[in-house]
């Protein structure tokens, strides 16, 4: 007498669920291993009538690897994540250490002072980035006095006298900053190369990830300050960027000896670039660091607020710099500040004569 052999409907069921698993995260995964250990059961007891043990068994292994391969990405995302950003930190520090070596060489053409657009009595405030000279580009007069320039605009310098490439002004993990291409400038003169402008374009502060020490003013940077004196860095966690608002500076505080911070609140003070880990440093005497707290400068002060001290000394808190009246306490105090939207948007103004 034959024996009339079936596929069990649970084995085919389990294999089927074993397979979705794949494709839903494991959703199916625990109704696809009940099914495939009953059908196999069932297929057991069955005398020879029942087939389909294949079915089951995948229906049981598939989801065992779906939630392998879930744990193990589980495990490997956050490393590769970190690797990802420890290779944004190498370029970061590439880029401000070639940005340093070209500070230097510009500064040997230019009386020893380091890149500072306008003129000597130039404020912070918009440039007219594709002017056709400089006194239109930045308002001066004849002699080189008034009108406004910006901290993009003193990095441009190297870009179009330095032969300092825009991709080097570019920190990959500043969210919001591209690389500042001429062709992508829509109504642009076809003429136009990037020697001929004046900043990174009408966006400029969408194009350049790095803050620079306050060159308006008279603590101004030569190459005859303190060789340890921060000269850039990541961008200002205290000012705006196209990556976020401004930092809370009332929640800032250092964790170190004399102030009452704690991990956490030290972290505040840090720029964003690097999820709040550190920050690269460039200092006068071109070497770049990746420094874990801000207050890294000449007496340990703080490299993006204005010192605290009246003695001239620095300090690893400060207050908040609030463009365009930014002022350092001192020659030794690093204030390392990047432009707002507000502060290179429209075109730069001669200033006003007074009525006679």
């Amino acid at each position: 007498m034959s024996v009339q052999v079936k596929t069990s409907g649970l084995a085919i069921a389990a294999f089927v669920l074993g397979i979705l698993s794949l494709f839903t995260l494991g959703l199916t995964a625990i109704p696809a291993i009940i099914l495939g250990i009953v059908g196999l059961s069932a297929i057991g007891r069955s005398g020879g009538r029942l087939s389909g043990s294949a079915f089951a068994v995948i229906g049981i292994i598939l989801p065992v690897l779906s939630f392998a391969a879930v744990l193990l990405l589980a495990i490997l995302m956050p490393a590769l994540a970190r690797t990802r950003s420890l290779a944004f930190r190498t370029t970061c520090g590439t880029n401000l250490s070639g940005i340093g070596k070209a500070m230097m060489i510009y500064a040997n053409d230019y009386e020893d002072e380091l890149p500072r657009a306008g003129g000597r009595q130039s404020t912070w405030g918009p440039v007219t980035w594709d002017a056709g000279t400089r006194f239109q580009a930045y308002c001066v007069d004849a002699k080189g006095n008034g009108g406004t320039a910006n901290i993009s605009s003193c990095f441009y310098l190297l870009v179009k006298y330095g032969e300092v490439t825009p991709k080097s002004f570019i920190c990959k993990g500043d969210k919001g900053t591209s690389e500042f291409k001429i062709e992508d400038i829509a109504g642009r003169r076809s003429m136009l190369e990037e020697i001929d402008l004046w900043n990174f374009g009408p966006e400029a502060w969408k194009h350049c990830s790095y803050s620079y020490h306050m060159p308006f003013g008279q603590y101004f940077l030569t190459t005859s300050c303190n060789p340890g004196f921060a000269v850039a860095a990541d961008r200002n966690p205290f000012i705006k960027s196209p990556a976020a608002e401004a930092a809370d500076y009332a929640g800032f505080q250092p964790d170190a000896a004399g102030y009452t911070g704690t991990r956490t609140t030290a972290r505040i003070g840090n720029t964003i670039a690097h999820q709040g880990d550190g920050q690269y440093v460039l200092f006068l005497d071109t070497h770049v660091e990746f420094a874990k707290r801000p207050w890294r400068s000449v007496d340990d002060d703080n490299i993006y607020l204005i010192s605290e001290r009246t003695d001239g000394t620095g300090s690893m808190r400060g207050n908040m710099p609030v463009p365009p009246n930014v002022v350092p306490a001192s020659r030794n105090d690093s204030v390392l500040v990047h432009d707002p939207d507000t502060l290179v948007r429209g075109r730069a103004t001669r200033p006003t004569r007074p009525r006679r």
